[in-house]
């Protein structure tokens, strides 16, 4: 019950919740608090539209509608008046937890003695009042109810009375004549409490006294104190009950607000079934929520015991683990004592480089120790908070007020099912591992003992790929490793191996540091073995698992040439275009913020097959000749695409084409282009050919011959030309396919 103590107390005044509100964001705050906080803004600034209780929209909707401010964790020490851009700022100060807290901006008015005012009536809340929540700090105007337009927490007041009951004083004996002693009974009909002399004798259990019903001294206690239970009223029809559960608003409403009020039109459920409904929701959110609880007792014994297992015997620190455990191994001990045999051994010299190793050593120990002590810090932190959540939340299951309950149950909820999936994000994992995986090498002669360091000899432990990130597109293969967890040897590179996607030999494809690679250009329908390894000076570590990708397949069939084209979709690559091309449409159209003529590739690379892909003309200006074509990756890409020996192409004006290659012009063909033309491009690998077509037709003879390895779709052109890629389309009916030479290597 003690961990619950900080949800009950107020993060204003930081003590028990008195007479607690709800306020829009579901946080809580006692209704004096939130009258001491209340911040007045001037009247230009406050219209009826923007009222914190409006029936406009309702509470749920405001706060829909402020997540920015809700979730914002900025704190600059001022308040902002949700969404005024020049509302009045009051510097904040801190209540004793440390929550801010904004004080009024102005003194408040003087008290107004009226002679019909109530005796003990709290002061009027000035017009245009603004109240900022402590802990989210989203702030709200205050509509012509004030503070009376926010429901009570009832259902928190009463865990509040439970449990400041519970720790009170034990129960005197109100007959004793003397010294009280404890009572052991309370009489419900006599409302005595009574210790058990006092009981045989005054109370005898026989005659017209043996019908009295005897219970605890604290359930007497709770039943002498308890009242009526009070029935809920509606914030906005007072003299009215709860009634109706409104499942759009989320909140519990009246008779009179389904038959003229804003809730006319939602939909409304009995109060009670949604009162079942919520106690089971959060019932089985706390249980998944105990689950982790259990889990975070077990893993704090861990955190600790690997403390003893790293803390040396005569270290000057407070066990943090009970003897009952047994002794663990002290590997600190053990390796500084090592270490310590061996300098012992060596010359003068090598005693001056010792006390260095040892300090390496004694920080290298202090970084583990602080790892595992911050862990357990931070585990146990969570921990009381969310065995203090749970037991609050136990509390409130125990309350038998429907609307009061199910006020709060949605953020609770919430509440239950966020602090569980906390505990999921790796928070159960270790941080450091307790093992030193350091080597003292005796092995270097006299004259380098200055160079003596610790090396190690440990090769890596073989990578581990990560599978949800591993994948194929088109012809294009991308993987992804990590090192094991807890592993602390170091790793200088990895090496990437990938089979010929025919189940031939593997061959390397990526040496380096990083850890994810992609490899492009391979096959298209093959299937490939990839596994990689680590590496450091002490050599070379196992290989990881071997894992299976699959290309994109074709569609070619031996018994229908047509479908020897693979169906493959690409866009435009930003990442090698030319920094001039502008890009739009999911990278689909491309133009040019330059006069010059500037080039762009695809992000798909073929080396076999039939493909055809098509390039509509967009926007054509002042009769520019674009190039279409094929590339490779490393084509010069501020010069007209076929100016160099990397690029096959056809440019093209609005009368007549030419075909380029190496600044070659030949084949010119009437016949031009306009807005709304189309180009279209046919690379079939099996024979070597390229051929372009424009509307539809063939342009040309066959432009390019013995076309071999790995090309990219790839265009040219400047600011006076737009066009739009088209791709994964059939090659064109009036082209029927040579055989291959080899149709059993095709894909």
């Amino acid at each position: 019950m003690e961990e619950m103590e900080e949800e009950l107390k107020c993060p204003v005044c930081g003590s028990f919740y008195r007479e607690p509100i709800i306020l829009p964001c579901s946080h809580n705050i006692c209704l004096a608090c939130a009258r001491n906080i209340l911040v007045q803004t001037p009247d230009a600034e406050s219209p009826q539209s923007t009222r914190a209780s409006g029936s406009g929209v309702s509470d749920y909707d405001y706060l829909d509608l402020d997540k920015m401010s809700l979730y914002s964790e900025a704190d600059s020490g001022y308040g902002s008046y949700g969404g005024f851009a020049s509302a009045p700022t009051t510097p904040c100060q801190k209540s004793p937890n440390g929550v801010r807290v904004f004080p009024p901006a102005v003194p408040p008015p003087p008290p107004q003695h009226h002679l019909l005012q109530h005796p003990g009536s709290l002061p009027p809340i000035p017009r245009n009042s603004c109240i900022t929540c402590p802990q989210c700090h989203r702030s709200l105007i205050l509509d012509d109810r004030g503070l009376r337009g926010f429901p009570k927490n009832r259902v928190l007041e009463g865990v509040v009375d439970r449990y400041q009951q519970s720790k009170a004083a034990a129960l005197k004996c109100q007959l004793c004549e003397k010294s009280p002693k404890e009572a052991t009974v309370m009489c419900e009909q006599c409302d005595v409490f009574y210790c058990d002399p006092c009981r045989l004798r005054c109370h005898p259990p026989r005659g017209p006294l043996a019908k009295h019903r005897l219970v605890p001294p604290a359930q007497g206690r709770v039943s002498r104190r308890q009242s009526p239970r009070k029935i809920s009223t509606c914030t906005e029809h007072e003299l009215e009950n709860h009634s109706m559960y409104c499942v759009q608003c989320k909140m519990p409403v009246c008779y009179q607000c389904l038959e003229e009020g804003k809730h006319s039109t939602h939909e409304v459920k009995a109060l009670g079934a949604m009162w079942k409904l919520h106690k089971g929701q959060l019932s089985q959110a706390l249980n998944i929520l105990s689950d982790r609880a259990k889990e975070a007792k077990e893993f704090l014994v861990h955190l600790r015991n690997m403390v003893q297992h790293i803390q040396p015997a005569d270290a000057p620190e407070t066990p943090l683990v009970t003897s009952g455990w047994g002794a663990l191994q002290e590997n600190g001990v053990e390796f500084e004592a090592c270490l310590v045999a061996q300098c012992d051994a060596l010359i003068d010299a090598l005693n001056r480089r010792k006390a260095q190793l040892l300090s390496r050593v004694n920080k290298e120990h202090e970084h583990k120790l602080k790892v595992v002590r911050d862990q357990i810090a931070h585990c146990t932190v969570k921990l009381r908070q969310t065995t203090g959540l749970m037991e609050y939340c136990l509390e409130v299951i125990k309350e038998n007020d429907p609307s009061g309950f199910l006020q709060i149950s949605d953020a609770l909820i919430r509440r239950v099912h966020m602090t569980e999936s906390q505990w999921g994000k790796g928070t159960l994992t270790p941080r450091m591992t307790s093992d030193f995986d350091l080597t003292l090498d005796s092995g270097p002669l006299l004259q380098t003992i200055q160079q003596l360091d610790f090396v190690q000899m440990k090769v890596p432990a073989s990578p581990i790929l990560q599978l949800e990130e591993c994948c194929t597109q088109n012809n294009s293969a991308t993987l992804s490793w990590k090192q094991p967890p807890l592993s602390t040897v170091q790793v200088d590179g990895y090496i990437l191996e990938l089979d010929d996607g025919n189940g031939g030999q593997f061959r390397e494809v990526y040496v380096g540091k990083e850890t994810m690679c992609t490899v492009d250009g391979l096959h298209f329908n093959s299937t490939y073995k990839c596994r990689v390894k680590a590496f450091n000076v002490s050599g070379v570590g196992q290989y990881s698992k071997t894992l299976v990708m699959q290309t994109s397949e074709t569609g070619y069939t031996p018994c229908d040439l047509k479908n020897l084209a693979a169906v493959a979709w690409f866009t435009f690559d930003p990442t090698s275009a030319h920094p001039d091309i502008i890009f739009s449409n999911d990278n689909l159209t491309v133009t040019c913020n330059s006069y010059d003529d500037r080039v762009v590739l695809g992000n798909t690379g073929f080396s076999r097959g039939i493909h055809y892909w098509e390039l509509s003309v967009d926007r054509y200006d002042n009769h520019p000749d674009p190039a279409f074509g094929v590339a490779r990756v490393d084509v010069l890409k501020d010069v007209m695409l076929g100016k160099d020996d990397k690029a096959w192409a056809m440019y093209v004006d609005n009368n007549r084409s030419w075909f380029m290659h190496n600044n070659s012009h030949t084949s010119r063909t009437d016949g031009g282009i306009s807005k709304g033309a189309t180009v279209g491009v046919l690379l079939d690998l099996t024979r070597g050919i390229l051929i372009f077509l424009v509307n539809d037709e063939q342009q040309g003879p066959i432009a390019f011959e013995a076309m071999e390895g790995l090309y990219f779709p790839a265009i040219s052109l400047n600011r006076n030309v737009q066009v739009s890629l088209h791709t994964g389309l059939a090659i064109p009916d009036f082209y029927t396919p040579g055989q291959p030479e080899h149709p059993s290597s095709v894909c």
